[in-house]
This record gives C-alpha cells, structure tokens and sequence, in this order.
C-alpha cells in the first residue's frame, strides 16, 4: 500500500477528515490553495481549512463533521497520513456500507481485515449510483412479489457482496 505525506496526499485519494474545533493554524502555514484552503502538516498528518469538502480537485475528501456543521461553512478537518487511500488503483480496498433505515449507501475504506466484499473504488462508485436508485426509487420492484423494504436488503445485500452485476441479480429473485 501507498505510504502517503505532505508532498501526495493530493493526487488522487480518498480520505475522511475529522472535524476539530480548537486548532489555531500559525501564520507560517504550509500551503494555501487557489480556492482559499489552507493547510498545515505534521509528522502525522494534515490539518485542513476549507468551505468545501467531498470532490476536491482529483480527490474524494469527505468530512466527518459535528453536529452543527452547514454546507459551506469554513470548518477545520485533520487526517492521519495512513487514513488515506489511492482512489486510481486496481487494488480492491473498499467495501460499501448500507443503512437500510435511512436509505444511504456510502464507501469506505478497508482499515482492516474483515469479511466485507472488496472494490477498487470506481467499482464502488459504479455500484453506489445502482444502490441510491433502489433505495430511492420503487418502480423497479413493481415485478417483483415480495415486499419492497424485504426486497431491497436482499437484492443489494447481494449486490455489495459480490461481483455479479445489478441484472444478473435482480434475475435471481424473479
């Protein structure tokens, strides 16, 4: 795995930045970008400061935020080196988390070892478009006779522990 610091962690990755609320960033911080973000790094990681998290340039930086975060607000978010991932890589790192009773689908990265199915993270993204639409949508179960919330969990339990496509599986519960 890639060992990422202050000289690539911008080209290409994911990450999750963790919202801190007492950071003071010194006058000589270590880099401001184009779009008014700054950052300062340690030996350990980055400090963020940002209005704009998710898509960042060639990135996927999402933040992990408090309870009172509003889109576009200007929020400090820190991550540890090791906490981020190559998103261009044909290795299979993240696995996709659904949440049924809130009906969100999101990817996440392999931290460890467990049992979940793994993608690289354009097959995740893929698979995520597909996973919103029946979590969102109910015209597609009209063919089916069981009942939708039933329906859902099986078809993308499936779905996420596999490598079969959306089809293939919808076929088998018919």
């Amino acid at each position: 795995m890639k060992i990422y610091n202050k000289t690539n962690f911008f080209k290409h990755t994911f990450c999750e930045f963790t919202q801190i609320e007492n950071f003071k960033f010194p006058e000589d911080t270590n880099y401001k970008s184009k779009s008014e973000s700054m950052y300062f790094y340690t030996d350990e990681g980055v400090y963020r400061k940002s209005n704009h998290w998710g898509r960042v340039a060639n990135c996927r930086w999402k933040l992990i935020a408090n309870e009172d975060y509003k889109n576009q607000k200007t929020v400090i978010g820190y991550a540890k080196w090791c906490d981020f991932y190559p998103i261009n890589s044909k290795e299979k790192i993240f696995f996709i988390d659904v949440n049924f009773e809130e009906k969100t689908a999101k990817i996440s990265p392999n931290k460890k070892e467990n049992k979940n199915y793994l993608f690289t993270f354009s097959e995740a993204q893929k698979k995520i478009k597909h996973i919103n639409q029946l979590l969102t949508e109910d015209k597609w179960a009209n063919y089916y006779d069981k009942k939708i919330a039933i329906l859902r969990k099986e078809i993308i339990s499936s779905f996420i522990n596999s490598n079969k496509t959306l089809i293939e599986i919808k076929r088998n519960f018919k």
